[in-house]
């Protein structure tokens, strides 16, 4: 259920019908035309929505309302809000673990209102992105959509199963080709772009193109993966993990990822995702929506949050921004690391997955078998006789993992 509040902005009384778009920002039902001028769109179930100030759209419509309004003045507070402000004083000393000046360091922190209703998570992956923009000799705009999906990513598998990976494929059919981002829940990172030189004039949503975003799910006991599928409806990459996780895993939440890349150098990357938890009570969710307004308000650009990293304010700031009034208790910080699995072995296997015939040829033209890989750049190269070797001591099915694995020991 996404959420669904009453409030007044700037004075004037609105509906707010849900909230979530990948900007975390808000998203109302017009109710007073003039506030809301010229500022509609139709959605899918046809219904007409207005976008207010802090809004981008709507990523599920909920015909739910409450019967009262909270007021908010100029600096984004609540006038009416009886909750206690501030973060919890009890979790102070362990939140000093948490630092990271000026986000020198990669970093994905989590954390949780008092009342247990909102959970938060925060990333600042720069770092990362940067090392992945070398190996993959990525240009700006390819460097942005690896960026934001793999901030979703991480941000997706925050509290997963150490060994459980999340991936998203951005399968469009604009000139980026398509971008993959895998996350485990350890925090490791892999994923690449289809064009990791594309240049020109393109914006990201024309680079991504119209088509299918993949999500797939999986951990080495289970014992098949699980698969989401939704249209690619922006472009934008984290709008669209915002309407898939509505649509597709009915999760109430409000995600954002951005980067600022300029060049060759990133100059910050990350997001944040804030989930509604089971028996959320409604002050809550007001106070959720006005920290929300906030952090816009803060942030001040349209790749929230990609100018309050960039200034310096870390995830644990954003956090205390998030869960401003609610009280905030730590659940757990990680450095996010580019992984990649790749190995000789797993080269080998996928030559032995190759039609014999075009096998036999390689080794009678005496050819060099050369690859790389595309997560992280690495070369192999494999002459005719050490492949001839390892096809006679080759044993078991290489389409069964189980089998690979354990003759690649």
């Amino acid at each position: 259920m996404v959420f669904a509040v009453l409030s007044s902005l700037a004075s004037r009384r609105v509906t707010v019908v849900g909230f979530s778009s990948a900007t975390g920002r808000i998203v109302r039902r017009q109710q007073q035309p003039s506030f809301f001028k010229s500022r509609g769109f139709q959605s899918d179930n046809g219904y007409t929505y207005k976008l207010g100030d802090y809004g981008r759209v709507l990523f599920r419509h909920v015909g739910v309302g409450l019967s009262d309004s909270s007021n908010i003045n100029d600096s984004g507070d609540s006038t009416s809000s009886s909750m206690n402000n501030g973060a919890s004083s009890s979790a102070t000393t362990s939140w000093e673990e948490y630092k990271n000046p000026n986000n020198a360091n990669d970093q994905v922190v989590s954390a949780i209102s008092a009342n247990g209703g909102i959970k938060v998570t925060v990333a600042t992956v720069r770092n990362l992105l940067n090392e992945i923009m070398i190996l993959q000799t990525m240009s700006e705009l390819p460097a942005d959509a690896f960026g934001r999906a793999a901030t979703c990513m991480l941000l997706m598998s925050n509290g997963m199963q150490l060994e459980q990976t999340v991936q998203v494929t951005m399968n469009g059919d604009g000139p980026l080709r398509g971008v993959v981002a895998i996350a485990s829940g350890k925090g490791e990172v892999r994923g690449y772009v289809g064009n990791p030189s594309l240049g020109g004039d393109f914006i990201l949503t024309e680079a991504i193109g119209k088509g299918s975003v993949q999500i797939v799910k999986s951990h080495p006991d289970w014992p098949r993966p699980y698969n989401g599928i939704t249209e690619i409806k922006h472009g934008d990459i984290d709008r669209d993990m915002g309407l898939y996780l509505a649509e597709s895993e009915q999760r109430s939440c409000a995600l954002a990822a951005a980067t600022s890349v300029n060049g060759i150098l990133c100059t910050a990357a990350g997001g944040y995702l804030v989930e509604r938890l089971p028996d959320c009570d409604d002050a809550t969710m007001k106070q959720v929506e006005l920290n929300l307004a906030t952090l816009v308000q803060k942030d001040g650009g349209d790749a929230l949050p990609a100018n309050l990293l960039q200034s310096g304010v870390t995830p644990m700031e954003i956090c205390e921004i998030l869960l401003h009034g609610l009280g905030m208790e730590p659940l757990q910080q990680i450095e996010p690391k580019l992984i990649c699995e790749c190995t000789e072995d797993r080269l080998f296997r996928a030559l032995r997955l190759l039609p014999k015939e075009e096998v036999d040829s390689i080794l009678e033209n005496q050819e060099q078998i050369e690859a790389r890989c595309q997560f992280c750049g690495k070369e192999y190269r494999m002459g005719p006789d050490e492949v001839r070797k390892k096809f006679a001591t080759s044993t078991g099915d290489p389409s069964k993992d189980e089998d690979f694995f354990n003759t690649s020991k």
